[in-house]
């Protein structure tokens, strides 16, 4: 009996044993690794590059900055906007977003965020870096295939390898959060930007300046950096912000925030200490946000990523900032970045292109639709001067919005076609 009593044991103990590891093989997505050095390295402005994957965008003294996402920025001269010229491309491995006060400007790369001087745009240097100060983020993968472990240790990852993968792993872990990021040129100009003032981003921004800070939010965090000295960023707090944090726009001193499951608004009168104001619910969807007067703008769109089949536009009143206000909803398509200027509003519904909205009335603004361009697959926009630009899935349209009765189409720098 005894000798049975331990046998017992040691089946028990071996079986218990057995569900700490296991070994796993499989064909996946396995990890391609930039080390932390070469990251700190990979810096450097080379001849303009097409457009492949455009994604964010900024504005600054008639440049527009475009992001290729996770692998740099486009910086394209728009002093003609009927005839912008692709100048340079910076390469920035893990770039997403990006802002720029006067001659600076600040941009990720992948865990760091990255100062460059962009004073001489045909001489851009990286100024500064601080090193992980993001969360870790994984690139697309083919979602046909399991992913293979991660082992952060070995740097960022830059891409996948699809190939039979054997690792151990334990029978009790944790989920990988992914995070989605959601032609050389002839032209010789030494002009670059000017030394102070903001440049102007999309509704769709994950970075805002306000005074002497930068704010850069991720799924869940606000990182605030003191940028009074704007050659070296400091960080100086982090905080939770809320669950789901897609975008954000500020407007004077306020900060409205883009969630999965509403708009939060912050005081940012004392800049480096952000004060929760107020928030508006709605159901889980993906949000951008833009704001005039006392009534807020907000997309809600449906999708994979966005946990809900709601497209709408709501129009919220902030006239009493502590109680935010549903005043009307209008069904939209698949609508993504916002833009307004004055009492235009301009919206990028996805696969039903670009409508244009009188919104002097808000609970009226669908009588009153001025115009729609059906051909594009639109994303975000900056309408600034009378002139719309706007990212589209196969490229950069930019519109004379002067005379709202007869837009016209200025020009378009084309993605390339991957086929």
């Amino acid at each position: 009996m005894k000798k049975q009593y331990i046998l017992f044991l040691l089946i028990v103990f071996s079986l218990n044993a057995c569900k700490d590891k296991y070994i796993q093989v499989f064909k996946g997505n396995s990890p391609i690794y930039m080390s932390y050095e070469d990251l700190a390295q990979s810096v450097k402005q080379v001849d303009a590059k097409t457009l492949k994957n455009p994604g964010k965008m900024y504005f600054k003294d008639d440049y527009i900055f475009i992001v290729e996402e996770l692998q740099g920025i486009h910086i394209i001269n728009n002093n003609d906007p009927s005839n912008p010229v692709n100048q340079s491309f910076i390469e920035i491995p893990g770039a997403v977003d990006i802002a720029i006060k006067g001659d600076k400007l600040y941009a990720d790369s992948y865990v760091d965020l990255v100062t460059l001087d962009i004073s001489d745009l045909d001489n851009i240097n990286e100024l500064y870096r601080n090193e992980k100060v993001f969360p870790y983020i994984l690139p697309p993968f083919d979602n046909d295939y399991p992913v293979a472990e991660i082992d952060e240790d070995k740097g960022v990852v830059i891409g996948w390898e699809l190939k039979t993968v054997k690792q151990t792993m334990d029978y009790i872990h944790y989920p990988i959060i992914f995070m989605e990021r959601d032609v050389a040129s002839n032209f010789s100009s030494k002009a670059g930007v000017s030394s102070s003032g903001f440049g102007v981003g999309g509704s769709m921004a994950r970075f805002g300046l306000y005074k002497e800070v930068l704010y850069v939010v991720d799924n869940n965090k606000l990182n605030i950096f003191d940028i009074t000295d704007a050659d070296k960023p400091e960080e100086y707090a982090e905080f939770y912000a809320g669950w789901g944090i897609e975008t954000m726009y500020i407007l004077d001193d306020k900060m409205f925030l883009g969630t999965q499951s509403g708009m939060r608004i912050y005081d940012i009168s004392n800049e480096l200490s952000p004060m929760y104001i107020s928030e508006f619910w709605h159901v889980t969807a993906c949000d951008p946000v833009v704001v005039k007067d006392d009534m807020a703008y907000v997309t809600l769109r449906g999708g994979s990523t966005c946990w809900n089949n709601v497209n709408e536009l709501d129009v919220v009143s902030i006239s009493d900032i502590n109680n935010p206000e549903l005043v009307e909803r209008y069904p939209m398509t698949n609508p993504h970045g916002i833009g307004i200027d004055g009492n235009t509003l301009f919206l990028c519904d996805g696969d039903a292109g670009l409508k244009i909205y009188d919104i002097s009335d808000p609970l009226k603004i669908d009588e009153n639709q001025i115009a729609v361009f059906s051909n594009i697959n639109a994303f975000d926009v900056i309408p600034i001067n009378n002139v719309l630009l706007l990212i589209g899935d196969d490229g950069l349209y930019q519109y004379d919005y002067s005379n709202l009765n007869d837009i016209q189409f200025l020009s378009k720098i084309d993605v390339e076609d991957s086929n």
